[in-house]
């Protein structure tokens, strides 16, 4: 399948302004569709911290709000979490949002998860984070229980589900899950427990700060996919989607042209296809709806519309 491209709403980053100053939701996400892209993701911080924010911390909408409202704005656009935090919620309330997005999309819903790590937000929730992998674990198990439409029992660390069941499933069966992170712990959980892997682009600096391990080149990464999707097939399971955000600065920074240097960014496409990944997430930082629909429609015209 050919590779797919998707647009991440811009993060609204520092703790000036507005999320919604990179244009409203509903005329970013049918541009989007328009110009030929193939999923919408949006973030999620629920309540990040004022030293994070001023050190290039970054801001968002509730995921799962806003992309039920892009649903009803758009007709074949996938929605994507990209990434929401599973530990953050209790199980069963975040299995009822997932299938609530993908029921009134008609099955355009994709779980992107991953296990987070900013310590003030964790603690701002209530939830531990020493805490963090067993209660990401609870969640994948948890998750194909509830979208069974089967009545089910579970006990987790902080909760008893005694003969319970949740209606109405979701019109996927499943929804994708997909699941974010580089760690050996993150890449065993999508080959034995998900439909993808978000691995995450970025310097060492940026891994460190995630409490992620870094990816150090496109033969690296190639060679993570392979091991992924070999696990995966080892465990009979189908060859996983792979997902990852095109960093490259002509395209993502505030100031380029993404037309300008079109040849390079079409090489550096096709070398990530090669490498295993099947979608890639595309955005920039813009600061006005104008910069955002110019943004969205050049790269519409220069990489989509011929495919």
């Amino acid at each position: 399948m050919a590779l797919r491209f998707i647009y991440h709403y811009p993060d609204k980053h520092g703790r000036d302004g507005d999320m919604l100053d990179a244009g409203t939701l509903r005329e970013v996400a049918q541009a989007a569709e328009q110009a030929g892209f193939d999923g919408f993701s949006l973030t999620e911080h629920p309540i990040p911290g004022a030293r994070w924010l001023d050190n290039g911390g970054h801001q968002s909408l509730d995921p799962f709000v806003a992309l039920s409202y892009v649903a009803a704005a758009t007709v074949r656009l996938r929605l994507l979490t990209y990434l929401s935090v599973a530990p953050y919620r209790n199980p069963f309330l975040l299995a009822k949002a997932a299938a609530t997005v993908d029921k009134l999309s008609d099955g355009r819903f994709i779980l992107g998860l991953g296990a987070g790590y900013q310590k003030s937000e964790y603690f701002a929730l209530g939830v531990d984070i020493a805490e963090r992998g067993e209660l990401f674990d609870e969640v994948l198990e948890v998750l194909p229980l509830h979208w069974s439409g089967e009545p089910f029992s579970y006990t987790g660390r902080h909760f008893n589900a005694r003969d319970v069941i949740a209606l109405p499933r979701p019109v996927q069966d499943p929804i994708p899950v997909w699941i974010g992170g580089n760690s050996r712990r993150a890449r065993r959980r999508v080959a034995h427990q998900a439909q993808g892997w978000m691995p995450m682009a970025g310097s060492p600096q940026l891994s460190q700060s995630a409490q992620t391990a870094n990816i150090s080149s496109e033969a690296h990464l190639a060679e993570l996919i392979a091991e992924v999707r070999t696990e995966a097939a080892s465990a009979g399971r189908e060859p996983v989607d792979v997902t990852y955000s095109y960093v490259d600065p002509g395209i993502a920074g505030p100031q380029s042209d993404p037309a300008a240097a079109a040849d390079r960014h079409r090489e550096a496409f096709a070398n990530l296809e090669k490498a295993g990944v099947t979608w890639l997430v595309i955005s920039r930082p813009t600061r006005t709806p104008a910069d955002t629909l110019r943004f969205i429609e050049t790269v519409g015209a220069t990489y989509l519309s011929s495919r």
